[in-house]
């Protein structure tokens, strides 16, 4: 077994890895970026190498700057994680070459499934059932569009490199193929470095399910059993659970052998996952598989396997690449209840999930009710050069309906304050009745968006305006009672703490806007004593046995108990309930007085990024919804569109400039 080890990854993943290798007695090598120099996984590891900047292509990418480091603090082995240099078969290549041990499949391995051009003709050979499409050299966008005709409509642009969801185009109609091609090979350009792309047939009532498999270097090889993945946005994963909803064991057996003999047939070693497209009867049921693609390592939602199995899957890992067998024999690998693992992401579910960027200012996970695997703590910043997962959060019951309670207890009792998330979103979709009845496929997000995106119009409720109110009043109290303790004249009545006001008066008026709301709402407050009464609109919430810890205030509201955490920063509230993250802005009319009311002939960069396409010319008239410009941002490409029809006045950035978030894209006049 190794004696140490480097870890060629960051956030989640490298905390996970360096966990259990601390476990086992093995010491392990961070490696770190400039913006990741305070970041989690460098505190927990033994030793930290520094590799350069934030941009990835200038760090994490390095594998010769990799290797300097491992070389450096003396690590035998190279734990590449997930994402970054886990599945490129020239790092494998330059571990060997230095006598390093990369923990990971061998290079030849890598490179046959790499392409998944490659892959599925490997996997046609050893008889593996292949999704009917295009998987060949020519690229040539007729001829790609002939192919597509000839498969059917609908059907999916894929980059063969792509993996995570990018890269890839769901095309409805002949009309729109040339530009998702486009868009297609350009993204596929920017993530993997090649734009080579397949074309499928787009099975209809999809389900992602998943095989994990495990080999050795003895010829052994192993599945522990299936996940259902099939709760995407954009081919991204949102939520997963192993084992399969409606799964038997003739199907689970010939799933599992069909994926044990493509790691044999390519002379595979360590982790890896089959992923398959599963059609399923209306009811459901899962039915005929194809063979999609095989991720040469570790998963995202490997937590899962272990959940149900009582394995660790990065122990088995260090263990196969030191060279010792299997630890199980498929005999011995044993599925104990269900799990369930949702992404939390920094992420704008109600502006199309766009990726939020900034410093999470309070951060707490319900660790009794749900395993937390976490790269991030409070304090920490989510940056625009890396994915924006703040946690995943894993739960596992007796039955998939207790696994499923327990998710939706564990995200009512996560906080985020500081960045929008996808918490709400992700407890709607785990708690909704469909979900629950284990009806799914690929679309269930399209399918019931209107129960799990936030309402545009809902507004705040009144409790949360009122616990915002409250927070802001205990906030002024404590305030008050530290000035009082450090004043030249503490009898002084004006630093009297106990809501004394002159003429016997304790209201006060508090203007708070919603996020996403054109007005503030106002709230009238009358303070009586240790009681609070607050008024809005015509409803009136009175607030008794007022008790506050950290962020957190219970009282009884109305007779009735209620509890939300508020954290405040300035004039930024997060008001944490739970079912709801409800984010407000306190309003101070003096200072509002002087603002100018915004023009509506500005376009501005959603968030960080680099331009990739620029559609428009100054001069040029433009309709209501015409795509105008394209950020990339965390190797994801947004469309900026025209909001409504008009002439482009003037385009303030060309193809390659970085933004920032605000910055004026585009300006133009309306007709």
């Amino acid at each position: 077994m190794f004696e140490k080890i480097l870890i060629a990854n960051r956030g989640e993943i490298a905390c996970r890895v360096i966990e259990t290798a601390q476990s086992m007695g093995i010491a392990t090598v961070a490696v770190y970026s400039d913006a990741d120099c305070g970041a989690k996984h460098v505190a927990l590891a033994d030793e930290a190498v520094h590799i350069g900047p934030a941009p990835v292509r200038e760090s994490y990418l390095l594998g010769e700057r990799i290797i300097e480091a491992a070389k450096q603090t003396g690590a035998q082995a190279i734990h590449p994680g997930y994402g970054f240099l886990s599945e490129n078969a020239g790092f494998a290549d330059l571990c060997a070459k230095n006598d390093l041990i990369f923990i990971g499949p061998p290079a030849d391995a890598i490179r046959a499934m790499g392409s998944k051009s490659q892959a599925k003709e490997i996997m046609d050979k050893a008889g593996v059932p292949l999704v009917p499409g295009y998987h060949g050299d020519n690229q040539d966008p007729d001829f790609l569009a002939a192919e597509a005709d000839k498969m059917g409509y609908p059907v999916l642009i894929k980059a063969s490199l792509g993996g995570g969801g990018k890269g890839m185009r769901l095309v409805e109609k002949a009309a729109d193929f040339a530009a998702s091609l486009e868009s297609c090979k350009r993204e596929a350009v920017n993530a993997f470095g090649d734009d080579h792309v397949l074309v499928e047939r787009f099975v209809t009532r999809p389900r992602h399910i998943e095989m994990q498999v495990f080999a050795d270097s003895h010829g052994q090889a192993v599945h522990l059993f299936e996940r259902d993945c099939s709760v995407q946005r954009r081919h991204q994963k949102v939520l997963e659970e192993a084992p399969a909803p409606g799964m038997n064991e003739e199907l689970r057996a010939e799933m599992g052998k069909a994926a044990t003999d493509a790691a044999l047939a390519i002379g595979y070693q360590g982790a890896g996952t089959v992923e398959f497209i599963v059609e399923t009867s209306e009811d459901g049921v899962p039915g005929a598989f194809f063979f999609m693609e095989m991720n040469t390592r570790l998963q995202v939602e490997h937590p899962v396997t272990e959940m149900i199995t009582g394995e660790d899957l990065v122990a088995w890992q260090l263990k196969v690449a030191s060279g010792m067998p299997l630890p199980k024999a498929q005999s011995e690998i044993t599925c104990t209840g269900h799990a369930l693992e949702a992404r939390l992401y920094a992420e704008d579910p109600a502006n199309d999930f766009l990726p939020a960027i900034g410093r999470l200012h309070h951060f707490k996970t319900p660790n009794a009710i749900a395993r937390i695997d976490s790269g991030v703590r409070a304090g920490d910043e989510v940056s625009m050069h890396y994915d924006p997962m703040i946690a995943k959060v894993i739960t596992h019951g007796a039955d998939r309906s207790e696994a499923i309670r327990r998710m939706v207890r564990a995200l009512e009792q996560t906080e985020v304050a500081g960045l929008v998330t996808n918490r709400d979103f992700l407890k709607k979709a785990a708690g909704h009745p469909a979900f629950g009845s284990g009806l799914l496929d690929t679309s269930f997000i399209e399918k019931y968006e209107t129960d799990l995106l936030p309402n545009e119009g809902e507004g705040a409720s009144v409790h949360d305006l009122a616990f915002a109110a409250l927070a802001l009043l205990r906030q002024r109290d404590r305030q008050a009672r530290s000035e009082a303790d450090h004043s030249a004249d503490p009898w002084s009545p004006w630093g009297r703490t106990d809501n004394w006001r002159l003429n016997d008066t304790s209201n006060t008026d508090i203007r708070l806007q919603p996020m996403g709301a054109s007005e503030p709402v106002m709230v009238h407050a009358e303070i009586d004593g240790q009681d609070y009464h607050f008024r809005i609109a015509d409803e009136v919430l009175s607030f008794a046995a007022v008790r506050e810890e950290g962020l957190d205030l219970t009282a009884q509201v109305n007779g009735v108990k209620a509890k939300r955490a508020v954290h405040l920063r300035e004039s930024a509230l997060t008001v944490i309930g739970a079912d709801r993250t409800q984010r407000l802005t306190l309003i101070d009319p003096m200072a509002a007085a002087g603002e100018e009311e915004g023009g509506s002939g500005r376009m501005t960069a959603p968030m960080p990024g680099k331009i990739t396409a620029v559609k428009v010319n100054a001069g040029e008239s433009v309709e209501e919804g015409q795509a105008l410009m394209v950020v990339e941002a965390m190797k994801m490409e947004h469309t900026i569109a025209a909001p409504h029809d008009g002439v482009v006045a003037e385009v303030r950035f060309a193809v390659g400039d970085q933004v920032a978030e605000g910055d004026e894209l585009i300006s133009f006049e309306e007709v």
